[in-house]
């Protein structure tokens, strides 16, 4: 089994064996009936696939799934060809330049052909005063399943920004990575200067990030330098970054804006099942666990429902708003924070966390993930789906407020449930 998926099941297993244990004989009977808790083999194949994609709260460099684009992904090249293309910590660096459609003068910018493009080095300069790490699941704006949840470092994008001394004509800050020097696999991004310069709601800033959970990034988490926004889905997080264009365009150039998506679109809040026994006895409690997905809205609750497959529900009701939900319980922070993470502490100071007891200061935390556990009462002998959804901070169920696909999946997981004797 992978390493990541043991470690999850372990911390996972440890939170809501003492969520049932404290549920009393039922609880401790329905554990059993729990496919998380049988061994791997027994498990249901359609179970072990959504558990193949999951982690611990954080995840190792090595076992984030990659979507990774490029042909050959800028990843994959030798030590020798990575040093040629600067896609090394000692050889990488940043050009800052005005846009070329649609200038707004800079009166310094980085440039190589000048030989003031900016370095890791300057990089690391910045970061002496600057650094900031921040939580934050990393997550595709068209799959449901995480990719990966870390403790992301970094310099705000503003401190580089302000080096190149824009004139105040500038609107966006147009942004992309190496992908082979070829302009049909170029990936990129942009974001409104707004959001660069000024962190609204609380949010961590925009960064220039080199670390994950205190160790330098991979080349496949987007090494040597990577844009990371905190709030935002993966497509906006551009890996191996080498140009900045400042521009008087209010236009996104967002690749992923081709295919019709949402580029604007903050993460959403949504859950889905972890663990779902696919049969119990007639009247035997079910125990249901799950993970949540902590949006720019926040988490207040989980709920699920049970469902006889021989009920109908009203056609006008397509997201069960009527329905008969019943409250899980989110349960607290791991005591295995994962993620290879040295002493198992979150370093200090990180958003979010209390630098003195190292614990989180909220939870849920938004932007990041959470698990949860409920034991439903028993159910005559019948089939049934089983529901859940979440309620954001703002009282709004899932997949409300947002319920469009391009603007992020949230769709409300059905999982096939049968009683019998």
């Amino acid at each position: 089994m992978n390493p990541a998926l043991t470690d999850f099941l372990a911390e996972h297993t440890n939170l809501t064996r003492r969520y049932f244990l404290r549920c009393g004989t039922a609880g401790v009977a329905a554990l059993g009936a729990l496919p998380i808790f049988a061994n791997a083999g027994e498990r249901d194949p359609a179970l072990q696939k959504v558990l193949d994609g999951l982690e611990t709260w954080l995840t190792k460099q090595d076992a984030f799934r990659d979507v990774s684009r490029g042909n050959p992904k800028p990843h994959s090249f030798e030590v020798e060809k990575k040093k040629e293309l600067g896609l090394t910590r000692d050889t990488w660096s940043l050009e800052v330049l005005d846009d070329p459609d649609d200038k707004v003068r800079l009166r310094n910018p980085l440039t190589k052909e000048k030989g003031t493009a900016f370095t890791f080095k300057d990089l690391m300069k910045l970061a002496e005063k600057h650094a900031v790490r921040f939580p934050k699941v990393m997550t595709c704006l068209n799959i449901g399943c995480p990719l990966g949840m870390g403790i992301w470092e970094g310099v705000p994008l503003r401190e580089v920004f302000w080096l190149a001394k824009p004139s105040p004509a500038v609107r966006r800050v147009h942004y992309y990575g190496y992908h082979n020097d070829d302009p049909k696999q170029m990936f990129r991004s942009s974001l409104s200067i707004g959001r660069i310069l000024e962190d609204p709601y609380d949010l961590p800033p925009v960064i220039l990030c080199y670390k994950l959970n205190g160790e330098w990034l991979t080349p496949e988490r987007g090494a040597p330098v990577r844009v990371v926004v905190p709030e935002a889905y993966g497509f906006k997080n551009i890996k191996w970054l080498s140009h900045l264009f400042l521009s008087h365009r209010w236009q996104s150039n967002d690749t992923y804006g081709d295919a019709k998506n949402d580029v604007d679109s903050p993460l959403k809040t949504f859950c889905e099942t972890l663990s779902v026994p696919a049969a119990v006895k007639p009247d035997q409690p079910v125990a249901v666990t799950g993970y949540a997905q902590v949006g720019i809205s926040g988490l207040k609750k989980v709920q699920v429902w049970i469902q006889n497959n021989d009920e109908e529900w009203p056609a006008d009701d397509k997201y069960f708003t009527k329905a008969p939900w019943r409250d899980a319980e989110i349960l607290p922070p791991p005591k295995n924070w994962g993620g290879d993470i040295a002493d198992n502490q979150v370093p200090s100071p990180t958003y979010g966390f209390d630098p003195k007891t190292g614990q989180p200061k909220t939870w849920p935390i938004r932007l990041a993930k959470a698990h949860w556990a409920i034991l439903m009462p028993g159910l005559p002998a019948g089939k049934y789906t089983l529901r859940c959804r979440t309620v954001d901070a703002n009282d709004k169920a899932q997949p409300m407020p947002r319920p469009f696909r391009k603007s992020g999946r949230a769709a409300i997981q059905e999982v096939g449930l049968k009683v019998e004797v």
